[in-house]
Parts: structure tokens; sequence; C-alpha cells
């Protein structure tokens, strides 16, 4: 019998739908996994296209393309290689399930159908898969192989099932994005899989950005007696062999170093950087640009902007008003300068005058209201994506969660681009991310070393600068009380009684409730963005437009 299994964790940023390049890019991890001496490559879930597929499984023609290129890998592995574990659709009659292929010898050896279908959140297997039965061991050079496909292993039962039948490790390939503090999650439960089964346990995971999700990353494996004994990095590419042995009735990994924990903090902006890298990248766009404003939010945006893609590809523009202040002015030239990007001025004052002229015989006798400070915003969006169209860089919005929660974003307006890194990041964090990149370069980070924005950036009141001596706190509570409010609201779904019963004002609590439910046609227009949390608006937070549920409301 043999005695050791020489397993390399592929971690891979494929992307969706991109069958043939995906191809291409397994292959190339097997030849990197056979250069360290590899048995058999584990690669995430669905590899071949990119997890999560959506409604591409019910396209026949996407179903063969990844059915034709797993039959190309499956005969490559004729050539005396290692084998793979691989990720992709398999159709059977009516059925179609989400599998893990085991690819040897020229042939598909084996085959397993995820069991556990996900459906919450942002997961819609159960829409487009069907489960398949609860797995049993896989045989593969005289080892028994628990193979499992990401939500088998959340719950006990296919761990518990594979361990009886023989198993003598758990494989899991995933895809399983990001939100914070999610990695601990994971961990917490495979040592809870590990300790029910007595099993080693291996998790390998996508890495890369995927529309709104990003993957992590950070495989990793347990020995059965749960100690970590590898990890691999975050929000990277990596192929990292590791070496099984049988002591006793046991198999053990030999230690590896392991790949560097980020604080919570780093994991948040190394989320934002990839997903907006990744988003420019597989959508093939040549840079970005975005309003900098001498404000906190476009700041941070920038800083992420030229760490991800570089400031080459980073242009911003200072769009101007009368009642743009000159601090806002010399912090917006100071922060480019900074960051090392392209920085135009372009005065919305004439576009202002224009539409004042224009609209002055349907305005006749009514006073001035936050109509007009909307059309200054919606000039702003006009100017940029006119700057889009002629020049093809991304609009790349600002606006924050507590500013989309809320409402207190102009559609048209500061809404108007085509993603957003700070869609689901609320102020609080806004302010503590730009204070903790003025310290630290994320790993993997194109833009500069030391500060990237003026310190007056981070410590002067936020303002819209729509009319003269405006502050956000005119129209929003404090943001401390407000982040807190709203995530009661939003992540925890608590209700009204509940906060005032952990100390908030009940009117405050009122008002920032009517300001969220009021808000979610304008968030059904808002341009995609990077998911950090529990509960991000779009694919988590599926609320009503019209909606007359008020029972909250006393």
């Amino acid at each position: 019998m043999t005695d050791t299994l020489r397993l390399a964790i592929a971690q891979l940023n494929p992307t969706e739908g991109a069958v043939r390049a995906n191809l291409d890019r397994l292959r190339r991890a097997r030849a990197e996994a056979a250069a360290l001496g590899a048995d058999l490559v584990l690669t995430p879930e669905f590899s071949i296209a990119g997890y999560p597929p959506e409604d591409l499984v019910r396209k026949p023609a996407f179903i063969a393309a990844c059915e034709a290129a797993i039959g190309e890998l499956a005969a490559e592995t004729g050539d005396g290689g290692p084998a793979m574990v691989v990720g992709g659709p398999w159709r059977e009659g009516e059925h179609l399930f989400n599998a893990a292929y085991l690819l040897e010898s020229g042939r598909i050896a084996a085959r397993r159908a995820k069991h556990e279908l996900p459906n919450y959140g942002v997961f819609d297997d159960k829409r487009v898969f069907d489960p398949g039965p609860s797995p049993g061991p896989v045989p593969f050079r005289g080892f028994r192989l628990g193979l499992m496909i990401c939500e088998d292993w959340w719950y006990p039962a296919v761990c518990e099932t594979l361990a009886e039948s023989g198993a003598e490790i758990l494989l899991s390939i995933n895809g399983s994005p990001y939100e914070t503090d999610k990695h601990e999650q994971r961990l917490a439960l495979a040592v809870s899989r590990v300790v029910e089964t007595g099993l080693p346990y291996v998790f390998c995971a996508q890495v890369g950005g995927q529309d709104e999700l990003v993957f992590d990353g950070a495989s990793f494996a347990l020995n059965a007696d749960r100690s970590l004994a590898v990890r691999l990095p975050h929000f990277a590419e990596a192929i990292v062999l590791t070496e099984w042995r049988r002591e006793g009735e046991r198999l053990v990994c030999t230690p590896q170093t392991l790949a560097p924990e980020p604080d919570r903090l780093a994991l948040v902006y190394g989320s934002m950087m990839l997903g907006l890298a990744d988003y420019v990248n597989k959508n093939r766009f040549p840079g970005v640009l975005l309003g900098l404003s001498g404000g906190i939010d476009s700041a941070l945006s920038a800083a992420v902007a030229v760490d991800a893609l570089g400031a080459e590809r980073v242009r911003a523009v200072m769009l101007p008003s009368p009642y743009t202040s000159p601090e806002s002015l010399e912090d917006a030239a100071v922060c480019a300068r900074m960051l090392g990007i392209r920085y135009d001025v372009v005065p919305i004052t004439p576009a202002m005058a224009a539409f004042e002229s224009m609209l002055a015989p349907a305005f006749d006798g009514r006073a001035a209201d936050t109509t007009e400070e909307n059309i200054q915003s919606r000039a702003r969006g006009l100017v940029l994506m006119a700057l889009s169209n002629k020049f093809g860089e991304m609009v790349l919005t600002t606006g924050n969660k507590s500013e989309m929660s809320v409402g207190y974003a102009t559609l048209y307006g500061d809404m108007c681009g085509g993603y957003s890194v700070l869609k689901d990041v609320y102020k609080t964090t806004v302010f503590a991310l730009a204070r903790w990149r003025n310290a630290a370069r994320p790993a993997g980070a194109r833009g500069p070393g030391g500060a990237v924005m003026p310190e007056r950036v981070i410590t002067k009141p936020p303002s819209a600068e729509l009319k003269p001596n405006q502050t956000d706190q005119d129209s929003l509570p404090p943001y401390d009380v407000l982040d807190a409010i709203l995530a009661g609201l939003v992540e925890g779904e608590e209700s009204v009684d509940a906060l005032v019963a952990r100390g908030f004002e009940r009117a405050t609590v009122l008002r920032v409730w009517r300001l969220l439910d009021r808000a979610e046609y304008k968030r059904r227009q808002a341009p995609p963005g990077v998911k950090i949390t529990a509960r991000a608006f779009g694919r988590d937070r599926r609320y009503p437009i019209t909606n007359g549920f008020t029972d909250l409301v006393r």
C-alpha cells in the first residue's frame, strides 16, 4: 500500500464563462504541480468555468463547451503526470449537477455531485442544479478520498457519511466568497468537521473577483489533531504542494510555513483591490476615472484604484462649483499628486447656469431647494460619462454604504458609473480604512508606499458642498450613530424596538428606518460594487421597492 500522497492545492482565479482560457490555466496549473512532484492536483469548485455560473448553465452550448474541455483535460492525464480534481457541470438525462471530476490515466475516473445546494444570500444553486446523492469515498492510488463540494462540508451529514464509509481524508473544492470574518468562520467549521470525523481536512478555494463577489482564497489544510498544517495567501493565485504520510491509521501532513494572516482592515482593503482589478481587467476596460472632490470617499476610492490597477490607469477629475471650498480644491490636487495620477479640472458652473436658464420658465415662482443641488451632482455625472465615452475608462462611483442605505445620493449624479468599491463599506469603516492605508501599503499594491491622502481629508467634516457651509451632519445623524443603527437594521434585521432597547433614541431609529425603506428604488439603480459584509445591497438583501409593510413603526 502507498504511504505518501503528494497533493497540490491549486488556488486559481478563473474568468467566468471563459472555458477555453480556464482550460489553459488548468493545464498550466497541472504542469506547475507536476514540476513540484504532485500525484494529484486539487482545483476549486466549477474551475472549468468559474463560480457562480448563474444562468450560463441554462445554455446547452455552455454545458457542451465545459464537457468538451473536461474531456480534453482528462485525455491529457494519460501522459503519466498528476491526476486532477476539476469542478464543472455534470449533465445526466434531465438532471444537471454541480460536480467534482477526478481525471486520471487519460479518463474521467470518478465524479461526485454536490449534495447540499445553498439557496441563501448570494447563492442560487438550488435554482439551477439538482442535488446529488450523499457521496462515498473516491479510490485513488491506494487512498480513499472524501471528495466534497463547498456547501457539503458546512453541515455534518456529508462528512459523517464519508467517514463512516471509509474515507481517509476530506477534500473540499470551494467557491466561497469573502465577507467580513468569513475566514474565521470557515476555519471554525473545518475544526468541527475534523473533530466529528477524526479525519484531516483540505479546503481548496477559488480566488478572484466576479462582479460583486470577491473570492479571497486562503486555502488551508488541517491535520486530524486540528493543527493547521498549510495556509495559502489571501487574494492571490498559488499552487502549493502538500505531503501526506500514513502514520498508523492516520494521514498526517508535513507542516509548512503558513502564509501571513492579514488583519481585518487589510482584508477589507484587499477585497476591494481584487474586486476592482478583476472587474476592470476581465471586462477589458483600459482603466478608470472618478470625480475627486477633496473628500474622504473619493480619496479612498482613488487609492484603491491606484493600488489595484496602477497610477497610469487611473484618471481623476475635479468638478468644482461655486460652493466648492478652497480646501477641497487644494486637498484634491494634493491627493492626486500623492497618488501620481492624472488630474483634470472641469468646472461645472457653466452647466449650472445653463440649467438655471433652461428651467427658469418651468420653475418660475418656486424657491430653490434640493432640486438645484441635485442638478449640480447630475452635471458632474454627465461630465464624467462624457469623458468615459470619449476615452473608454470606466467611471468609478465613490458613494459608501451609509449614504446608499439612507438615499443620501443622487440618481444619475454621484450614483452614475460602472462600479463602486465602497458600496458595501460604512462611513465609519471608510475613515478607518483611510487611516490604515496612510500607515500601511497593502500586499500586492501597485500604488505608492506611505500616505496617499492629506490628513485634512480624513479629519475635516464630510460635506457634499452643494450649498454654502453644508455638512453631511446637517441631514444625517452622526456617522457613528447612523452606522450602528444601520448595522442593526440591515445586517441584523433588528426591529425598531430592539434598537431602542439597546439605547438609541426612538425618533432617530424611526427616521433612519424610514430613509432606509424609501431609498430601495435608488439602490436598485446603483452600479455593482464589492461585497464586504454579510448583507450587501443587491444579491444579499432583496427587498421590494413597492412595500407597504410598516409594522415596525409605531
